[in-house]
């Protein structure tokens, strides 16, 4: 069997809720076309594979240099092959199909470095404001399917054509398999969701991050929520053991290594945002809660579009003033919600779950005219 369209699994577990819901929604769309899904490593398998069931036109498919990891946990991010070798051998098998859609950059390699008939098609994941937009892989995928007009125009900017961009609002928010972790406070408190960026850079963690858990916690007025990026141990792996530290705490929820990380399970629970530049805040406004910003550098932010999600709630330079600023979230709210409101439209377009509906749609008249 040839197939009409190929699926890259072949990242970080966090690309999989921005991706598989297209898988999901063209297979049941036009279940006549035989679709490949090219995996990286056997918990992508594992995963994708339960999600699908028995599908007589999907093909599950070991990439170049597929590791089998046998009981890895399924949020974890995994060990994958060295990416680029494995695109070099994946390319070949590819040259039959006629459409590959991938939701991260670096497969797009193939059709910039090779002449190959397949066309490519790049969902741009995540959400936000400080997305690298001029890497010239961008400019390789036939078709970039991108959440809001925003990013559209942006991306134009950056010397995509605009014809090669199809608008489909925000794919994860109709991605179906979350996990609803369980979160089993002791008390009845509000819940704060504290995401640091996994870049140095644009993070609260490296300079405040422990200080920071270590005063909400010490209050006695909230349970926390600690979900930091998954890159963020890679990074600065001190975390991990910060975290066991907390362990036994019922106030405390604290998630390293699971599918609720990336699923939008804690965006979802929460009824405070505390963080920085990371895009989670999107998700977590796609339902307007109070929003609590760390900026620890002092950075000029207004007016910069790469600080655009600040607009949506207090920002604080001093460590001294969060809690304060945290304490008063709820009853400022109020004066947050239009800018919420607003910053997420711009971010994510639609949120209606239809999102994934629309990119098989897109996908599919693309393989019309090929």
């Amino acid at each position: 069997m040839t197939a009409d369209v190929a699926f890259l699994f072949l990242g970080e577990t966090l690309l999989i809720p921005h991706l598989y819901p297209v898988l999901d929604a063209l297979t049941q769309a036009a279940p006549q076309r035989p679709v490949d899904v090219w995996v990286a490593t056997s918990m992508h398998r594992d995963l994708i594979g339960g999600w699908l069931g028995d599908r007589p036109n999907v093909r599950l498919r070991r990439a170049p240099g597929f590791r089998d990891l046998d009981a890895w946990p399924a949020g974890r991010n995994p060990p994958l092959p060295a990416k680029l070798p494995l695109l070099a051998r994946l390319a070949p098998r590819l040259m039959g199909t006629r459409v590959v859609v991938s939701a991260e950059q670096t497969s797009l390699w193939i059709p910039t470095l090779l002449p190959l008939r397949s066309r490519f098609v790049n969902i741009l994941h995540g959400a936000g404001s400080m997305m690298n937009r001029d890497d010239r892989r961008r400019r390789a995928a036939v078709l970039t399917i991108v959440a809001a007009e925003r990013e559209r125009d942006a991306l134009a900017a950056h010397g995509v054509d605009p014809a090669r961009i199809a608008v489909v609002g925000y794919v994860k928010s109709g991605f179906r398999q979350r996990t609803h972790a369980a979160l089993a406070f002791a008390a009845d408190r509000p819940v704060v969701l504290y995401a640091p960026h996994w870049q140095r850079h644009r993070s609260s963690w490296w300079a405040w991050g422990e200080e920071a858990v270590r005063r909400v916690t010490a209050t006695g007025r909230y349970n926390l929520i600690f979900a930091p990026h998954q890159r963020l141990v890679e990074k600065a792996p001190d975390v991990r053991a910060f975290a066991a530290g907390l362990a036994g705490r019922n106030d405390v929820h604290v998630d390293l290594d699971s599918f609720a990380m990336v699923d939008g399970s804690y965006t979802a629970a929460a009824d405070l945002y505390l963080g920085d530049t990371s895009s989670q805040v999107v998700e977590f406004l796609m339902r307007p809660r109070p929003c609590v910003f760390l900026d620890p550098a002092a950075v000029a932010w207004q007016g910069d579009p790469s600080y655009a999600m600040w607009a949506a709630g207090e920002v604080v330079t001093t460590i001294d003033a969060m809690m304060p600023a945290l304490d008063r979230a709820t009853a400022r709210h109020s004066g947050f919600v239009a800018a919420q409101e607003a910053f997420a439209a711009a971010s994510l377009g639609a949120s209606d779950g239809v999102a994934p509906d629309r990119a098989a749609a897109a996908i599919l008249r693309l393989l019309a005219t090929s």
